[in-house]
């Protein structure tokens, strides 16, 4: 979306078009339910956490300011709710993964492995969007996030800053820290997957 037709279509979100929302979730709901899962590691939080995010940019889409991109705007609120979520099911001492046996639909990191025609891509794929899930699930939250925004979901290191409220160059080092972290996580779950 061009930045002139994204003004055009936030103003149509802001007078509350109820035509103009429901291709906003459209376009977003996949990527927000992404994040949202690797945050949390639960398949049925993330499903609620989700609709409460688009619920809450339903809520608050007049105080949007424009100082950042909408997609940006999305994301801060998705992580917010995360944070939250994670808070609360700490207290609650909810567990915060289920088995990750059912990846469903999500964007796994072989996607593009995906295919009827080559079964055995497909469940190495499967075999290791579980282990990269396991292992992430095992960071703290700020490497999580970082690693979520920046390699998954793409964002620059400005968009990161103006997401998680951090200054570019802490993003970098905290993403140099979390990546080497989440090496050793990775270790970990394969050297355990390996015990008889």
């Amino acid at each position: 979306m061009t930045p002139r037709e994204e003004r055009r279509f936030l103003k149509r979100l802001k007078a509350r078009d109820e035509e103009a929302f429901t291709l906003f979730v459209e376009l977003h709901q996949h990527r927000v339910f992404n994040l949202i899962y690797r945050m949390l590691g639960s398949r049925e939080e993330a499903e609620d956490l989700s609709q409460e995010v688009f619920v809450t940019v339903f809520k608050t889409i007049h105080t949007f300011r424009e100082e950042s991109a909408l997609s940006t705007w999305l994301y801060r609120i998705a992580v917010n709710h995360s944070k939250n979520r994670l808070k609360y099911l700490s207290r609650r001492q909810a567990g915060r993964q289920q088995s990750l046996e059912d990846t469903g639909d999500l964007d796994l990191i072989a996607a593009g492995q995906r295919s009827m025609a080559q079964p055995e891509l497909l469940a190495a794929g499967r075999e290791m969007e579980q282990l990269v899930q396991e292992a992430l699930v095992a960071l703290d939250e700020d490497h999580r996030l970082v690693i979520l925004l920046r390699d998954v979901e793409n964002l620059s290191y400005e968009e990161i800053g103006e997401v998680t409220g951090v200054a570019p160059g802490t993003v970098k080092s905290r993403l140099h820290r979390a990546r080497a972290a989440l090496k050793e996580a990775l270790k970990k779950v394969e050297q355990r997957g390996k015990k008889p």
